[in-house]
């Protein structure tokens, strides 16, 4: 959603005591009052895994945990040690449901306060994504009476200063904006800064004394959204933990991705804390669920027998922009596809959920990602954009970007096809894309009908047939639309067949602005609402289908296609589509 998270991916990570601890998924069972737990820091930390069972005495003392587990608030003493008060924590295990009803206690009661720390508040993800979603939240009244923020960072900043960097990039809503001076300036007020290095325990300790000064007593719910480089995850979680969690409240963590480069990288994060995706909180992606499920003329359409291919398209018009160092370590592949491109796919190939909860809808998307046939290097096409000259405007190349190094060869663009072997859709081509430095900016899915049988008008349609394919588009971003191409006759007395569109523009049908993938995630983290945050399996699953190509691709130093700054993609990615005998669908200028 990061999200995420681009903000991509989030994780996300909850305790309720003075420090973090982590479930473990593999000894865990829902509905049982059992739960195997190991401290979740390096060994110097904890040295043994322990097992306990306890009775949760008060729903008002509990943060939900992992795998649906809670954990109970242990008020430490004045005289404890934080790694004391670790090495005390107890945790007791509960059925899933009651962990639902526990976490959304309402947290906006006089006696209790959340306070949200933006760790790497000076950079640009913070001050135009995340602060504007804070905001956007008090905007609409969707945050807790008691509530600060702290931006906290390396650089030598004061609140003023803070506020000043904070109040450019804020916006109000289109409906309401007749108040937004006088909320913007309620908000400002809020917002509060302290410097500090994002691995010192001092620093972080000075940041909790000011947090109790703003608690005012309270009970203490924390936040910490860290907006860093994931080499710097773990230190920062460490010292937020263990000098500046709630002592009587729950600590949540929010981190950016991308989570590990590969499957023991991220087994490695994954003992420390839990992942989400933000694009699992765009509108359109969670519109696709209400789409298939509660209407009847989908739901049997939904499968290899009607549907041709799935297309899951994610393009940007513009380039790494000085951000290439950041970029090269990781690439498109681990950027965009791995995590927002195949969650999107999980959702849309997934069966009929049990029920609309977390644990039911993630256990579905799992069953996916383990049904998918292993990446081959054949069923791969990447490239790299390089520089171009259009009406006397010079575009940069990738490694024309000073931060990239020379000789770079890791991919901007990527296509792949993957396949699902289950009943339902064995055999049905997932055609996935993603690249940097394209001719337009857009991100959705495309499902592509299957040829009518016996068609009466194939004359009509001249002799490509896919002429005549019906396809379902459900447009992401920008201009987020579902739209369904079918056919139909132009009025007069000839047979003249066009195609026409079905759509629902969302700008065109409802006037309230859609919300920020980022504002439903941090309202979500508040709330203790796990449907959107990816299980510690479901990531496994999906570095388990990467990695081999990853390693094969930088073993193997293949060199990627060249494709001009601003053009539709690599021709590779043609030719891929057409060995599985279909055709992009965003090459029609029209749509």
């Amino acid at each position: 959603m990061s999200s995420l998270f681009l903000p991509h991916c989030r994780s996300y990570c909850s305790s309720s005591s003075s420090t973090a601890l982590t479930a473990s998924s593999s000894n865990s069972k829902l509905g049982s009052n059992r739960i195997s737990s190991s401290l979740a820091f390096p060994r110097k930390f904890a040295s043994r895994k322990v097992s306990y069972r306890s009775n949760i005495k008060s729903w008002s003392k509990v943060g939900c945990m992992q795998d649906g587990a809670v954990a109970e608030t242990v008020a430490p003493s004045e005289k404890e040690s934080p790694l004391q008060r670790l090495k005390d924590v107890l945790l007791s295990g509960t059925p899933l449901e009651e962990c639902k009803d526990a976490a959304r206690f309402d947290i906006s009661k006089d006696n209790s306060t959340v306070s949200i720390t933006v760790v790497g508040a000076s950079g640009d993800l913070a001050k135009k994504k995340i602060f504007p979603a804070l905001f956007a939240l008090y905007y609409e009244d969707c945050l807790p009476e008691h509530f600060t923020i702290f931006g906290y960072a390396r650089s030598k900043m004061t609140d003023a200063e803070l506020r000043n960097m904070v109040c450019r990039t804020l916006t109000c809503r289109i409906d309401k904006r007749e108040n937004c001076t006088e909320k913007m300036e309620l908000f400002l007020k809020r917002c509060f800064y302290h410097s500090g290095q994002y691995d010192s325990l001092d620093n972080f300790a000075e940041l909790d004394k000011k947090l109790k000064e703003h608690e005012d007593g309270r009970v203490s719910n924390r936040i910490f959204y860290l907006s860093i480089p994931p080499n710097i995850f773990i230190d920062a979680v460490k010292c937020a933990s263990l000098s500046a969690s709630s002592a009587n409240g729950w600590t949540r963590v929010i981190v950016e991705k991308p989570f590990g480069r590969d499957s023991e990288s991220s087994a490695a994060l994954t003992k420390d804390l839990k992942q989400i995706d933000h694009y699992l909180g765009k509108e359109l992606v969670e519109n696709l669920s209400v789409l298939r499920f509660s209407n009847l003329i989908f739901e049997p359409l939904w499968s290899r027998q009607y549907i041709r291919s799935v297309q899951l398209i994610f393009s940007e018009d513009f380039g790494t922009e000085g951000r290439g160092g950041y970029f090269d370590h990781y690439g498109i592949i681990r950027d965009i596809m791995q995590n927002h491109l195949l969650q999107i796919l999980t959702l849309f190939a997934m069966e009929t959920p049990v029920s609309l909860d977390a644990e039911d809808i993630r256990n579905e998307k799992v069953k996916v990602l383990r049904s998918m046939r292993p990446l081959k290097l054949e069923d791969v096409v990447i490239g790299q954009y390089k520089s171009e000259t259009r009406g006397g405007v010079v575009y940069p190349g990738y490694t024309d970007d000073k931060t990239v190094p020379q000789g770079s060869l890791t991919p901007t663009f990527a296509a792949a096809a993957l396949f699902i072997d289950n009943a339902r859709w064995e055999g049905v081509p997932f055609l996935m894309k993603a690249g940097k430095a394209l001719h337009d900016k857009r991100t959705e899915i495309r499902v592509q009908f299957r040829h009518v049988p016996g068609n009466l008008y194939k004359r009509n349609f001249g002799p490509d047939l896919d002429d005549a394919t019906n396809e379902l588009v459900i447009r992401v971003q920008p201009d987020e639309a579902i739209y369904l191409t079918i056919n139909n006759k132009v009025p007069g007395l000839g047979m003249k067949l066009d195609r026409s569109n079905l759509n629902l523009l969302y700008a065109a049908r409802y006037s309230k602005e859609i919300p920020d993938a980022y504002e439903r995630l941090l309202l979500d983290a508040i709330e203790g609402e796990r449907r959107l945050f990816i299980r510690s399996d479901e990531l496994d699953a999906a570095w388990a289908l990467f990695t081999p190509l990853l390693k094969e691709l930088e073993e193997k130093k293949i060199i990627p296609e060249y494709y001009p700054y601003g053009s539709r993609s690599p021709i590779g990615a043609h030719y891929l589509a057409a060995r599985h005998n279909v055709k992009w669908g965003d090459l029609d200028l029209e749509q």
